[in-house]
Formats: C-alpha cells, structure tokens, sequence
C-alpha cells in the first residue's frame, strides 16, 4: 500500500520480478514491512497456489537451526522423537522466506550456501538428499554487504540471495503514505474494537506527519491501534495519538557528561541494549540494527 513515488517504483518492480523464480534479497529498517513484500511477491508469482513458508532466523538458536531448517530423523538428538521435515522441505514447489538473513553465524552461512548450491537439502540423522523446487526470499535489517567487507558475512551467500534486491524505505521517506496507512489502520482496529472512527483530524494528521517513525510501519500500526482505543468520538484527534510511548524507540544514552568518547558511548549504548533485553544478545543486536556477529565483535573489543 504506497501511492508515494518510491513506493510506486518498488510495486512496478515487484510486477516485473514476481513471476519469475529469480532469488530476492528484500533491505530495510526494522518495520518497514519486508514481510508483507515477500507475501505479495508470493502472491504475484506462479506458484502463489503453493505453500508460502516463513523462517525467522534471527530467533533460532545454533542448536536449532540445522534442525528447524533442514529437518531431523527421529532419534538424530536427544529431543528427536519423531520424523520431521525442515522449512526448506516443507516450502518444496512454493516459496520460502528466510527473514532476519543477515543475523546467522558464518558457519550456519556456510551450511545455508551448501543447500542452495546443490538444490537439495538432507534432513539431520539421514544420508538422503531431497531435491527442492523453491523459490527463494530474504530479507534483512543488517549491512551485509558492509559484514562481506568486514569478513563478517560470505560473498558468495550474498550473490546467491540477491539475484534481484529491494531496498524499502523508511516510513518517513513515504510522505503522504503515512496518512493512507493511518487511514487503513484506524478503519482496522475501528472494527476491531467496535469503534466508530470514520476519520482522522487534521491536526492529528499533521503530528502523524511530523513524527520521524523510527518503528516505521510496526510503530504507526500500534500507534494508531492505541489512538482508536482511547478515542471516544467518530474523530481521532492529535490528543489520542501518544507517539512518545512507541516501543520501537532507538536507544537513547542520556548520560554522557562523564565522557565524549565515541567508543565509550558505543559499549553503553550496548550495555544498555542488553540489559533491556535481559542478556537476550539477538534481540539486544536487533534494537542496535547490528548482527549478533557484529555484536559479539563489539562485546569482546569492550571486553562484556
């Protein structure tokens, strides 16, 4: 949904890609809605009567991943009590997703490239391979390009997922996008909620425009859901949007009047993060906009 300009060239171009089985790597800030284009790609292309198959890799442990994404036999580990096929297999002549690409070790890297090379996938505890037929989506916050610099991430990985790329923009390079979407999602949670919200004020629409959105798509979605709660007339006003509440906010470190320097700033902004997170280093990375190998590096050059 975009009637904006850059918003209207990713769609002509979505039109273009979508029926061919070329990989997509799909860039963007958090929330700017890269799982939505992966589905509409999906639903474009000629196998949209297939299974559309979605794989999280920023929340699957080392431990699972082999297993989660490849599939076990019964008895290959302690926990494997029966035969389970893995995402790769169960996406066989559909479409898998693989979100959160740029978060994944270069050992798992290694494993990832070696299935995508041979086109088939062996499930842990077996010596059979299984042919696949998939068509094959990513998507990542992260700079991999700058990580295949910094040997932090595989080139070769890199020209396998992106055959074709799509960078999203930020919702606050979307202009009036983010008063179509408000509209789309006050008309929403007004069902939801059984509300009867039939517009937005101009003055709400205009805090709605100020605000920079560094939730992007995510954070305007729960903004609005929190303003039609609160909402008691068929109007949303600017005093029912609470933006400052978001919980997509980026960290912000308050105390540096005890030092200036950047690398001191760096590991307590990190320290921050993780405490935030409960020492949870994916989602502590995920706030930062790092990888968990790009943290890890920082954890041992500031010595956490």
């Amino acid at each position: 949904m975009g009637e904006s300009e850059v918003m209207q060239d990713i769609l002509y171009k979505i039109d273009k890609i979508a029926p061919t089985d070329a990989n997509i790597l799909i860039l963007g800030e958090n929330g700017t809605g890269k799982g939505e284009i992966a589905k509409l790609i999906h639903q474009k292309s000629l196998r949209a009567d297939k299974p559309f198959v979605h794989a999280d890799l920023g929340a699957l442990t080392e431990s699972l991943f082999e297993s989660e994404l490849f599939g076990h036999k019964k008895g290959a580990f302690t926990d494997a009590r029966e035969d389970r096929a893995g995402r790769f297999e169960s996406a066989n002549t559909g479409t898998l997703f693989l979100d959160e690409i740029g978060n994944i070790t270069l050992p798992q890297q290694a494993k990832l490239l070696t299935v995508l090379q041979n086109r088939e996938v062996t499930r842990l505890g077996t010596n059979t391979p299984i042919a696949l037929d998939i068509r094959l989506i990513s998507a990542t916050n992260a700079p991999i390009k700058e990580l295949a610099g910094q040997n932090a991430y595989r080139k070769d990985l890199i020209y396998r997922l992106n055959t074709i790329e799509i960078t999203l923009p930020a919702l606050r390079q979307r202009g009036e996008d983010i008063i179509l979407l408000a509209d789309f999602f006050a008309k929403t949670y007004s069902q939801k909620y059984q509300k009867n919200v039939q517009n937005i004020d101009e003055k709400a629409k205009e805090k709605l425009r100020r605000y920079t959105f560094p939730g992007n798509i995510r954070e305007l979605q729960h903004a609005i859901e929190r303003a039609i709660i609160m909402s008691d007339g068929d109007t949303l006003l600017a005093r029912d949007l609470d933006l400052n509440s978001s919980i997509e906010a980026p960290i912000v470190v308050t105390d540096t009047s005890s030092t200036l320097r950047i690398d001191e700033i760096e590991k307590n902004t990190i320290l921050k993060a993780i405490e935030k997170h409960d020492g949870n280093i994916t989602k502590a990375a995920r706030e930062l906009g790092l990888t968990r190998t790009a943290l890890y590096r920082r954890l041992g050059k500031y010595d956490i």
